[in-house]
C-alpha cells in the first residue's frame, strides 16, 4: 500500500475515532456467551475497533467453514446443478485480486426484466463468516424448493435474488475485519455528512466494485448480514452533529416494517431484551459514517437493511445449522416482500404506447423512485395499512397521481401519460418534413379536415379500436409479476 494510501486510512480511521468514541461494526458488538460452552465461539466487540488491537479468531475456530476457493468452487457447483434458475459472474476483484463471485437466481437469470431485484451480501468485515455460509445455503435451499415450495417459487418467478456471499476474501482469509488495505469497508463509501471518503482515488476496489455493480443493476432492496449482535438496523446510520439519538430518514415507517419483516420472522431476534422488536434505528444505536446502507438508500435507489444475524461474530462451525434455521424463514420472507407489499407498476406514454421513463413519488416522503429505462417498471416500496398519493412523471409529459389504499398485498398503479400542450393549447406535435400549408397541424385535425365523412367514421372507429388495443396492453404488460391477491389500477 502507498503510503499515501496508508496516511489517508490512518486519517480517516483517526478522524472516526474522534467522533464516535465508542465505535462498533455494523456487526459488532457482544456480550453474548453461547449456552454450554463459554470458550465456544469468538466473542468480538468492535465499540474500540481503534483504540486496540484486534483480535483475531482461532485456527481451531475456522475448521468447518469454506475457504475462499472452497466458497469459490461451491457456487461454481451450484450454477451448474441448477443452471436454469440460475448464472455466476463477478463484479471485480478484492485487493488481493480474488474475484468477488456473485449468484444471480430467476427463472430468467441475465435478462432484464419488468421486476425488482434484491441482493444480498455478506462477510463484509472479515471476521464475520457466517453470513457467507448462510447465503450458500440459501441459494441450495431455493434450488432444491422452488418446484415445491411457493416461496420459492415466488422468489424465482418476481423477483432477481443476486447473492454474494463474501465481499471481503482478503480479510477472511487472514481473520481480522477488515480488507488486505487495513481498511473497514463499511467506512468507506462516499456519506451524507462528512466528506473524508470523497477521494475516488483513495477507494478500496471492493467498494468501488459495489458502487458500480448499482450503477449497472436496479435493486429494490438489499441486506448485508454481520455479526456480533442480533438486530435488524435500519438508517440513518449517521447524525448530523455526530451525536447519538433516533435519526429517522425519508422511509422511516417503510424501513421499520422491513426490519420487522425480518425480525419477527427470526427463531428470537424480535424477543431481544436491548433493541425493541429486534430492530434498531442506526443512530439510535451507534452512529457510524461511511457506511454502506446509507449510500444505498441516497445514490442507488435501495432500500438496504443492516442484519446482525448471530451474536457471535466467528461460532463454531457446529453451530452453523442452527443459526440457518433460525435465519432461513426471515431472509425469504424479506426477498419476497418486494413481491407481497409495495406499490409496482409501469409508465407508459399515451401518444405512442410505449414504456415511458420517469419518476414516481409519493405525497408526504422526500424520496424520489426511478423507473427503469427499457421497461419503464417501478417498484415503490411502502408501508401497508395506508393511502398513499402517488404520482408518476416525465419530461414532456403531463403527470398523472392516483390514491392507493395499501393493505396486506401488494398494488399494481400503471400510468398512462399525455403529451403536455404548447401554448396555443395543441398537442406537442413531432416535426415533419413537407411542404403542405396544414403540416403544422396535428395530424388527426388535418386528416379529419381534409376527408369525407364517410372516411372520418372509419377513421373514428379505427382510433377508437386502438385505444381499446393500447388499454389492454398496458393492462396485461405485467401480468407475469401479478399475483392473484394484488389489486391493479390503471391511471
Amino acid at each position: 500500500m502507498s503510503k499515501l494510501r496508508f496516511v489517508n486510512s490512518l486519517l480517516i480511521s483517526t478522524a472516526i475515532c474522534f467522533f464516535l468514541p465508542s465505535i462498533a461494526a455494523r456487526g459488532g458488538h457482544s456480550d453474548y456467551i453461547h449456552p454450554g460452552d463459554g470458550n465456544s465461539s469468538f466473542h468480538g466487540t468492535a465499540r474500540n475497533l481503534f483504540a486496540q488491537e484486534e483480535t483475531r479468531p482461532s485456527l481451531e475456530l475456522t475448521r468447518g467453514y469454506m475457504t475462499n476457493d472452497d466458497l469459490e468452487k461451491a457456487m461454481k457447483d451450484f450454477t451448474k446443478r441448477c443452471s436454469k434458475i440460475s448464472r455466476l459472474y463477478s463484479i471485480g476483484k478484492s485487493v488481493n485480486g480474488f474475484p468477488l463471485w456473485v449468484i444471480e437466481i430467476s427463472d430468467r437469470p441475465g435478462e432484464i426484466e419488468a421486476e425488482p431485484a434484491f441482493k444480498y451480501i455478506g462477510n463484509v468485515h472479515g471476521d464475520e463468516p457466517v453470513g457467507r455460509e448462510l447465503l450458500l445455503r440459501l441459494a441450495n435451499w431455493i434450488c432444491d424448493n422452488y418446484n415445491k415450495d411457493p416461496l420459492a417459487q415466488m422468489i424465482v418467478e418476481n423477483v432477481h435474488l443476486h447473492i454474494m456471499p463474501s465481499l471481503n476474501p482478503d480479510g477472511f482469509s487472514i481473520r481480522k475485519r477488515n480488507n488486505a488495505n487495513n481498511v473497514d469497508l463499511n467506512r468507506d463509501f462516499p456519506d451524507q455528512f462528512f466528506s473524508f471518503n470523497e477521494d475516488l482515488s483513495l477507494r478500496q476496489p471492493e467498494t468501488m466494485a459495489v458502487m458500480t455493480w448499482l450503477r449497472d443493476i436496479r435493486f429494490t432492496a438489499s441486506a448485508t448480514l454481520h455479526g456480533g449482535a442480533l438486530v435488524a438496523n435500519f438508517p440513518w446510520d449517521g447524525t448530523e452533529d455526530k451525536r447519538k439519538y433516533y435519526y429517522a430518514c425519508p422511509d422511516d415507517e417503510t424501513f421499520r416494517f422491513l426490519a420487522r419483516i425480518y425480525s419477527k420472522s427470526h427463531r428470537n431476534m424480535s424477543l431481544s431484551k436491548e433493541f425493541e422488536e429486534g430492530i434498531t434505528n442506526g443512530a439510535s444505536w451507534y452512529p457510524i459514517y461511511g457506511g454502506m446502507q446509507d449510500w444505498n438508500y441516497i445514490h442507488g435507489g435501495c432500500f438496504e437493511l443492516t442484519l446482525e444475524i448471530s451474536d457471535n461474530k466467528w461460532p463454531r462451525a457446529s453451530e452453523l445449522p442452527t443459526i440457518w434455521d433460525y435465519n432461513r424463514k426471515s431472509m425469504l420472507n424479506l426477498v419476497a416482500s418486494l413481491v407481497k407489499t409495495g406499490v409496482h407498476g409501469r409508465i407508459f406514454s399515451l401518444d405512442q404506447g410505449k414504456p415511458l421513463p420517469g419518476l414516481v413519488v409519493v405525497k408526504g416522503i422526500n424520496y424520489t423512485v426511478k423507473a427503469h429505462q427499457r421497461y419503464a417498471d417501478y417498484h415503490r416500496l411502502l408501508a401497508p395499512g395506508q393511502k398513499y398519493e402517488v404520482t408518476a412523471s416525465s419530461p414532456g409529459y403531463k403527470s398523472k397521481t392516483t390514491t392507493v389504499w395499501l393493505g396486506e398485498n401488494a398494488v399494481t398503479a400503471d400510468f398512462i401519460l399525455i403529451p403536455e400542450t404548447s401554448s396555443r393549447g395543441n398537442l406537442l406535435r413531432s416535426s415533419c418534413d413537407c411542404s403542405c400549408k396544414s403540416c403544422g397541424q396535428p395530424l388527426l385535425t388535418q386528416f379529419f379536415t381534409e376527408t369525407n365523412n364517410g372516411i372520418t367514421i372509419t377513421l373514428f372507429v379505427v382510433v377508437v379500436f386502438l385505444c381499446f388495443l393500447l388499454q389492454r396492453r398496458v393492462r396485461f404488460n405485467l401480468w407475469k409479476q401479478r399475483q392473484s391477491s394484488r389489486r391493479s389500477i390503471t391511471v
